[in-house]
């Protein structure tokens, strides 16, 4: 998350994707980011309105900020006709805007149906403010996608096969995309509820000096072991990246302390990098608050989200185990030790100074777990406790300033995820408009026939692919959308589907070619980006395993009897070890050959998959692996004592 100077309120921005505002149109935006901040509390937690109204305030607002604080061109933002179409459309937002409003009543029954030209009118400035807004917030593709979507709903009669269908009227569809079916459809709703609050809730922490404590914290815990800096990297990424959910911000956050560290012990900077996205992307799959994805799923769901962090839990520990087991490994082939005591956070100073920040933790995770609150109303407490124990110590105490900080820097880091939530609800309005959602599926089913393996493959490939150029929560909504009802009438479970949707739209930030995690590491590790990205995806290879295996295994998505959770859980655990010994060819403290490598990586796919059968074939593999490797180092130090011998 950015920071704002609490003295004077500046806006600072670096990149020239955005303008530094300054004088009145600073004052200005900081009076709307504050108010959008307010709004969303009150409304939120104390004064319940209309859906309709909450969507379109949200979404009127997060596009005023986004048209003043990012360029129509990043060449030329400062030009005066640039500026004078961004304040053009800034009013039409605002008469867009009031009119949904103050029409609400009528709007209901003649959207999509029978509308008036001034609804159609009002309808296409909306579309067109949310594909500008996109465009500006993170780049063409999605916007481009969108209008293809469009222009599907119109021209689909002329598309032969399956695919195609009777068309639509432009008044039909420009209407219709205006509606709680399109634009203001559950993307938005759960960017305007609970997701908003959690991102409000990561700019309260980061205030109080959260991030910092949970890197000094992760380094005084782990910084002193074997490759100490980079298993800092994990535990504070893991934590400051479930606040966040955001792998890039994780990345820049904690990535300007932790990649100094583990190059300073000897870990090269395509490695430091390559730890840090891997470690920041593992952020949004995180239980309690994973990325804004998961508050969606569980809309889509139609399920408490309580049950998604859940079936999150055993997921998420073997991504970090086996993550924090590759780096040990390597750490011990090249001989790396931790850092000097001397230059350690003491642990106990540091839970003593700042440990109170880990309330507003605990008090999230009790009032979802014990209380079973909804999440609006934890993440209200959640914000609430964090004002109240700021005040236990003077450098952590939540000032008037701070608070206006806060309160823009929670609005400024939801932008992007508006406009993406509002693009991808037209996507969907099309998708509902022609039932082309059931077609894709059907098609799936065609080209899969019954071949489950092969249809996960090509959502995996189809969400990747999505992931690299949109944010994690429109490559999920899209997917989700097209691909996971395929998955689910092929006898996969909803939660399993769209969990396995979810994770490959995470794991999109650092799978090459266009990595975007990995990119921001490379860039404060100077390292060759593409490198960074290859080596994220060989340390944060048991990602690409676990969406299968709980589509094959749903227990370790805590689906099962206590019996199979366990079992499931510990052979999962064990071959995420083993597979880490076989990519790393490090095994019972030595190098390990390719023979015993791929005895390893084959007993660990065996172990991870679930089944007897499988386990056992998985544990003999362990076995045969452990007695090749004994034989060959034994063979290896008996040449090594004829050596000295003869020497």
């Amino acid at each position: 998350m950015s920071e704002l100077k609490s003295a004077d309120l500046e806006i600072q921005e670096n990149s020239s994707s955005k303008k530094i505002l300054i004088g009145i149109n600073l004052k200005l935006f900081t009076l709307i980011a504050v108010i959008m901040s307010l709004f969303h509390l009150f409304v939120l937690g104390f004064y319940p309105i209309t859906p309709w109204i909450l969507y379109t305030v949200h979404l009127g607002l997060g596009a005023i900020l986004i048209l003043m604080q990012y360029p129509m061109k990043k060449s030329a933002y400062n030009s005066p006709i640039t500026t004078m179409i961004d304040y053009i459309l800034i009013l039409l937002v605002v008469f867009a805007g009031s009119y949904l409003i103050l029409e609400m009543d009528e709007l209901v029954y003649r959207i999509g149906v029978a509308p008036t030209g001034l609804d159609l009118v009002v309808s296409i400035i909306l579309i067109g403010v949310v594909l500008e807004i996109t465009r500006r917030t993170t780049g063409l593709i999605l916007p481009i996608l969108a209008l293809l979507f469009i222009l599907y709903a119109h021209f689909g009669k002329y598309i032969p096969g399956d695919l195609g269908h009777r068309g639509y009227s432009w008044d039909r569809i420009l209407s219709y995309l205006n509606s709680m079916d399109a634009i203001f459809s559950v993307p938005i709703g759960a960017s305007a509820t609970f997701v908003f609050l959690f991102i409000l809730f990561g700019s309260f922490l980061s205030e109080t000096g959260g991030s910092k404590f949970f890197i000094d914290f992760a380094i005084g815990a782990t910084g002193g072991k074997r490759g100490g800096p980079a298993k800092a990297a994990v535990v504070s990424s893991a934590l400051f990246g479930s606040v966040s959910g955001n792998s890039v911000a994780n990345v820049v956050s904690t990535g300007v302390f932790t990649i100094p560290l583990m190059k300073k012990i000897g870990y090269s900077s395509r490695y430091a990098g390559a730890v840090e996205s891997v470690a920041s992307t593992g952020g949004q799959i995180m239980p309690p608050i994973l990325g804004s994805a998961a508050f969606i799923m569980a809309q889509l769901l139609g399920t408490s989200y309580i049950n998604i962090v859940y079936a999150s839990i055993v997921p998420a520990l073997l991504y970090f185990f086996t993550v924090i087991i590759m780096i040990d490994l390597q750490a011990a082939k090249l001989g790396l030790k931790g850092l000097p005591k001397s230059e350690l956070p003491n642990l106990k100073n540091v839970l003593l100074k700042e440990g109170h920040l880990f309330i507003p933790l605990l008090v999230l995770i009790f009032t979802m777990t014990v209380l079973n609150t909804s999440p609006i109303k934890a993440a209200i407490w959640a914000i609430a406790s964090t004002i109240l124990v700021s005040f236990v110590k003077k450098h952590t105490r939540m000032t008037f300033a701070k608070l206006i900080s806060c309160l823009v820097d929670g609005a400024k880091s939801a932008l992007g995820m508006i406009a993406a939530c509002a693009t991808a609800g037209l996507v969907i309005g099309v998708l509902n408009l022609t039932g082309a959602g059931l077609k894709f599926a059907s098609l799936i089913l065609s080209l899969a026939g019954d071949n489950l393996a092969l249809a996960l493959i090509m959502t995996m490939c189809a969400t990747i692919i999505l992931g690299m150029g949109l944010p994690t929560t429109a490559a999920y909504l899209i997917t989700a959308a097209v691909v996971a009802p395929a998955l689910i009438q092929m006898g996969v479970s909803p939660l399993a589907a769209h969990m396995f949707v979810f994770y490959f739209a995470c794991l999109s930030a650092f799978t090459p070619p266009v990595a975007l995690a990995a990119y921001a590491a490379a860039g404060i590790a100077e390292a060759k980006p593409m490198q960074v990205a290859m080596t994220s995806m060989k340390i944060g290879i048991v990602a690409f395993i676990i969406p299968f295996v709980f589509v094959y295994g749903p227990a370790i998505l805590l689906q099962g009897t206590p019996i199979e959770i366990i079992v499931s859980t510990l052979t999962a655990i064990v071959g995420a070890f083993v597979l880490a010994c076989g990519v790393e060819g490090w095994f019972i403290g030595k190098n390990a050959n390719i023979l015993v490598r791929i005895l390893l990586i084959t007993a660990s796919l065996s172990l991870i998959v679930p089944g007897l059968i499988t386990d056992a074939i998985g544990l003999g593999l362990i076995f045969v692996g452990a007695l090749l490797q004994m034989f060959f180092s034994s063979k290896k130090l008996d040449q090594q004592n004829i050596s000295e011998i003869e020497g």
